[in-house]
């Protein structure tokens, strides 16, 4: 085969810049008169170059990732992939700390995430609020993984679930790491926005050492950090109380931008040496941590419930630190936006009532913004051995470990109930997710002297226990103070802590056996069948099938197709998660919050709380059916690849409603006082509740098309890589919980078509980039009316992103880049009014994020 036909080849499966390396690789094996080395890729047990797979699998090398000026995996992957979907997230809770990334569509905890190809930990985030796509979901964290570690990644666009397990419904991406025992590479970057803020700086180091006669031992570092930033306008209730002389109001009140990231640290190590002739030990994991401080809303020092004002801003909320003697501590009317200085100045320091009476006006004068974030410390250790036995017999024995600790922070606030007694910064809980997992594999070859090849029969059983603990926060952080029974709010305000009805371990065991068949069935057919088995210990068992096949109707032309079924577990957290608010609002205690399916009070209380809307049951795992059907084929010298796939998805797992509980209805109130006597927890106090639900279905389609080429110019070597997706979700019925938003929000929130056009040019020591990304129109479900006339439809426009990059090389060893994301500053559609909408000049929900053009300088360094 000579080179033209192998970039021809190769580019086919490649996804959008990762071609030329790709070919290079290939093409020196080639002419060296070297055996072309087999490319293990996911989606086949098999070793097999990535050009016959069954379905279809982008590949991504480590070069890709170099140029690109973000750190952020995240992000990475976005601008890579374009079925690969993920917003900026600001002022959302959980979800601004581990960010919910969308693949084909569908919520994180649908895409399957491998490393080594062995399974990756969750994240310690359940994302409640997750733009209605990802509400609930408790998807992998990818952002501990350093770049400079991979030495590819592999993206199986197909389902999955019957090869590898729970979560593979929308695909599968299998980050493999570098394992060289030589050479060594120093990179360093910086980076801001056009604006001048957002600057960003990283240091990252690989290094290969030899592991005994034969082994290796890779270790990589990476050291970043990124400031915050900021596209706000000044709210209209802020603007006001500036407009009357409040000169204590923070311009802008509330900050909409990315969050500022600290002592960002991902380690990653990967090793292996030979036990024997036939054998081989290996290890892998990393160590990763980092610090994240953003934003959340304004509290207006007038009018915010329980902390500032009970009325709307009539009056101030005044507690009485005294409430048994005969004073009296005065009304403070507010006129204007402006409190009466008169008597505000009786409880001010200094005042006659000063002892006796106290506002959070003489804190806050111009009200507060808490700011929100928390520590992410990852770990995880896999460790096996492999190798091949007499008759062609391989196994991978392995076990694995890996954690996700998330110590939330919330700090510029107040727990209201505490009066002047209260702290201003406060550690709300800790979340800790811990995956545990042995494995193990085997894979036979048949010789059957009808088919083309031996038939592959590859076989195996894991076990896995995942846990999810939640730990109590401190006391002051969920405390009800003696001020509550005043009307002041209990728990730190804007995030309360975890109580003793939150905190506790919740775990899960499953067992799970499969088997995999592949062969070519003639030169020109493949055909694979896969099933699996597993039992859980808290919902019974589930059995998923697939089927695949791939022909070739000529050298150059080809036609593959895949048919499954799946599953996607609910997470140990999404079925056992407590979250409860407590609130005094109006002089009545409030505590709301989520509840299991499991709770007494949930099971007795949903169906006639919801007037029969809702039925609280154990939750059952999602299931699937996907199929795909494809072509790969030459146009010249044009490689094109098309494929279709369309996923419908059952009993998709969510959060309910919020139900109210009506304690004069005599019928909860019989329930409630028999929970009570039971000792169930929160039965006194719980006024409204929601919980995890299988509740509606969807239809997800779609249409992956790639085209690939490489040629010679102007004296170099160039690729051009075009890569377009559609993507379509249909909410099949609107229901109790997938009502009219939730149906905006799951079938256009996300661009409906995505493409990416690469082009890279090399000639003697420069190398040059050109990307133009196409970014569909979308619709924010939460805006539509949301302007001063009540109108805006919520859609924004569709956009093209250009990013660009120019690199030379120095003595073979050297090389410097500049470059820019975004080079010509592309925004989304402003917000018509954005003083109304809290300050948010663009949309949060926007796909390509809202900072503008970001230029970055690095330094490459290869020993």
């Amino acid at each position: 085969m000579n080179r033209q036909a192998i970039s021809r080849r190769v580019a086919a499966l490649a996804l959008i810049g990762g071609t030329s390396v790709v070919l290079t690789d290939v093409a020196l094996a080639a002419d060296s008169g070297e055996k072309l080395e087999e490319i293990m890729v996911i989606g086949s047990r098999r070793t097999t170059s990535a050009t016959e797979t069954v379905a279809p699998v982008d590949l991504i090398t480590g070069e890709d990732f170099k140029r690109l000026g973000t750190p952020e995996m995240d992000n990475m992957l976005r601008s890579l992939v374009p079925s690969y979907n993920v917003s900026q997230q600001p002022i959302n809770d959980e979800s601004s700390l581990i960010r919910p990334a969308n693949l084909r569509g569908l919520p994180p905890d649908n895409t399957l995430i491998l490393v080594n190809g062995k399974r990756r930990h969750r994240g310690g985030v359940i994302n409640f609020l997750g733009d209605g796509i990802s509400d609930g979901a408790q998807g992998v964290d990818v952002g501990p993984i350093p770049s400079i570690a991979l030495k590819q990644v592999q993206v199986l666009r197909d389902g999955a679930a019957a090869q590898y397990g729970s979560d593979a419904i929308a695909g599968v991406i299998n980050f493999e790491l570098k394992d060289a025992s030589d050479g060594a590479a120093f990179e360093t970057r910086y980076g801001e926005f056009y604006e001048g803020d957002g600057g960003t700086m990283l240091a990252a180091a690989n290094v290969g050492l030899p592991l005994g006669a034969s082994g290796f031992a890779n270790f990589s570092l990476e050291y970043s950090e990124g400031d915050a930033t900021s596209r706000s306008a000044q709210r209209a209730d802020a603007q006001a109380l500036i407009d009357a002389g409040n000169t204590a109001v923070a311009v802008p009140a509330m900050v909409w931008g990315q969050p500022e990231i600290t002592e960002s640290i991902k380690f990653f190590a990967n090793t292996g040496f030979d036990i024997g002739e036939s054998a081989k030990a290996y290890a892998f994991g990393n160590y990763g941590k980092r610090e994240i401080d953003g934003g959340f809303f304004y509290r207006n020092p007038n009018t915010r419930g329980a902390v500032f004002s009970n009325d709307g801003g009539a009056t101030l909320l005044v507690g009485d630190a005294n409430p048994d003697n005969a004073i009296t501590c005065p009304t403070i009317a507010i006129t204007n936006n402006v409190p009466n200085a008169a008597a505000l100045a009786q409880i001010s320091s200094g005042g006659a009532l000063d002892a006796e009476c106290f506002a959070f006006n003489e804190w806050f004068p111009g009200g507060f913004t808490p700011r929100f974030g928390g520590e992410i410390v990852d770990t995880s250790l896999v460790a096996g051995v492999k190798g091949e036995l007499g008759g062609g017999l391989r196994y991978d024995f392995s076990a694995g470990y890996g954690s996700s600790d998330v110590q939330y922070l919330i700090y510029n606030t107040v727990n209201a109930s505490l009066g002047p007694d209260s702290p201003t910064r406060f550690n709300p809980g800790v979340n800790h997710e811990t995956d545990t997992s042995v494995n193990a594999d085997f894979s036979y070859p048949v010789e059957i002297s009808a088919f083309a090849s031996p038939l592959n029969i590859a076989f195996g059983a894991e076990w896995r226990e995942e846990e999810f603990e939640i730990e109590k926060g401190q006391l002051e952080s969920y405390e009800i103070g003696p001020y509550a029974e005043q009307g002041f709010s209990s728990g730190s305000n804007g995030f309360s802590g975890f109580g003793p009805q939150s905190e506790g371990t919740f775990s899960r065991q499953s067992m799970g056996v499969y088997i995999d068949l592949e062969a070519d069935i003639t030169e020109k057919l493949i055909l694979g069948a896969a099933a699996r088995w597993e039992d859980f210990d808290d919902f019974g068992t589930t059995t998923n099938g697939k089927l695949s096949a791939r022909y070739e109707l000529t050298d150059s032309w080809a036609l593959r197709a895949t048919v499954s079924t799946g599953f996607r577990a609910p997470t140990p957290g999404q079925a056992n998660i407590v979250r409860t608010i407590t609130q005094m609002v109006n002089g009545e205690l409030n505590e709301t919050g989520v509840l299991p399916p499991t709770n007494p009070i949930a099971i007795e209380l949903a169906e006639v709380a919801s007037d029969g809307a809702f039925s609280a049951v154990p939750l059952e795992p999602e299931e699937s059916v996907n199929w795909t059907i494809g072509t790969t084929f030459n146009a010249g010298p044009i490689d094109i690849t098309i494929d279709y796939f369309t996923i419908d998805l059952k009993d998709r797992i969510a959060l309910s409603s919020l139900i109210a509980i009506d304690r004069t209805d005599p019928e909860q109130a019989e329930i409630l006082d028999r929970l009570n006597e039971a000792g169930v927890p929160g039965a006194t106090t719980l006024t409204a509740f929601q919980f995890f639900t299988n509740d509606f279905e969807t239809t997800t389609q779609g249409i992956d098309f790639v085209a690939s080429t490489a040629f010679a110019m102007g004296g170099g070597d160039s690729t051009v890589t075009l890569a377009v997706n559609w993507t379509k979700t249909e909410l099949e019925e609107i229901t109790a919980l997938a009502d009219q938003t939730r149906k905006i929000q799951l079938e256009d929130q996300l661009p409906e078509y995505r493409a990416v056009l690469t082009g890279t040019h090399a000639i003697g020591p420069w190398r040059f980039l050109a990307r133009a990304s196409y970014y569909d129109s979308f619709i924010s479900a939460l805006e539509i009316g949301a302007d001063a006339s009540g109108t805006f439809d919520g859609e924004y426009g569709a956009k093209v992103l250009f990013d660009v990059e120019a690199a030379y090389t120095i003595a073979d060893r050297y090389t410097i880049s500049i470059g820019a994301q975004d080079a010509f500053d592309t925004y989304p559609d402003k917000f018509p009014n954005p003083e109304i909408n809290s300050g948010a000049i663009y949309p949060g929900i926007s796909p390509y994020g809202f900072n503008g053009g970001f230029w970055y300088a690095r330094l490459n360094v290869d020993f």
